[in-house]
């Protein structure tokens, strides 16, 4: 079954201050790139050339202006705008068109990681109606989704808990099988107003169809002034693996 990947760039990026007033999080420099290359080369890498980027109102000119078609870096690119912030699997809705019956590879913008996509796609290739997640052991869990798991399966996933069950945090990088989308029609906003990607998660979990691949390499959000500062240190000692 096909696979096309998605990056999700959406977001006022708030939590980064003045950094963040005229232009998009995503567009801020993470070692020699603007921050939006990095998900874009590690899909590009494993071979997904036909990607779709969603994002807000405000910057999408900056971005066709930054990435136009896609062809000089290897790839197709489509742009959907998310109107306002409604949540990952809101804008992950805005994809359904473009996968049309294929797989989708999502990938958060501003997740900067070392490990190269192969081997996750790999394990999920070999179950194509499964979901896939990738996890990461953090020290602050409670930041994040975090999974329990059981051995080889994923038994749970709570959002930023208070009291985690595990320091195994979900990370930004997810693959779905082409039914996420009718299923993202059936989500009710959270108490943030928004359409989870837990609840998504979940779904595959309670239907014993949820995979998992655990990151060796660094891995860090860049949403934050203290992260960005440290996903930019990690990318200067050790540049990813695309």
């Amino acid at each position: 079954m096909a696979l096309r990947g998605v990056i999700l760039a959406g977001g006022k990026g708030t939590r980064l201050g003045e950094l963040t007033k005229v232009t998009n999080k995503h567009l801020l420099p993470v070692g020699p790139y603007p921050m939006v290359y990095h998900p874009m080369k590690k899909l590009i890498g494993a071979g997904l050339t036909d990607i779709l980027l969603v994002s807000g109102t405000e910057h999408m000119g900056d971005f066709v202006e930054l990435l136009g078609s896609g062809v000089a870096h290897g790839c197709r690119l489509t742009y959907r705008v998310q109107d306002e912030a409604g949540g990952i699997a809101q804008a992950l809705g805005l994809a359904e068109h473009f996968c049309m019956g294929s797989r989708a590879c999502v990938l958060l913008g501003d997740n900067i990681f070392r490990d190269p996509l192969v081997p996750l796609l790999e394990k999920a290739n070999s179950r194509p109606d499964w979901a896939w997640v990738g996890l990461k052991q953090v020290p602050d869990p409670g930041r994040y989704g975090v999974a329990e798991l059981d051995g080889d399966r994923v038994v749970g996933i709570e959002e930023k808990p208070k009291h985690p069950k595990s320091d195994t945090a979900v990370v930004g990088i997810y693959i779905y099988p082409p039914d996420v989308f009718g299923l993202i029609k059936t989500l009710k906003p959270s108490g943030r107003g928004e359409l989870e990607i837990t609840d998504v998660n979940n779904y595959y979990l309670k239907q014993g169809r949820m995979g998992f691949d655990i990151l060796d390499g660094y891995w860090t959000d860049a949403g934050t002034l203290d992260s960005l500062d440290y996903a930019n240190e990690l990318v200067r000692k050790e540049p990813p693996r695309f």
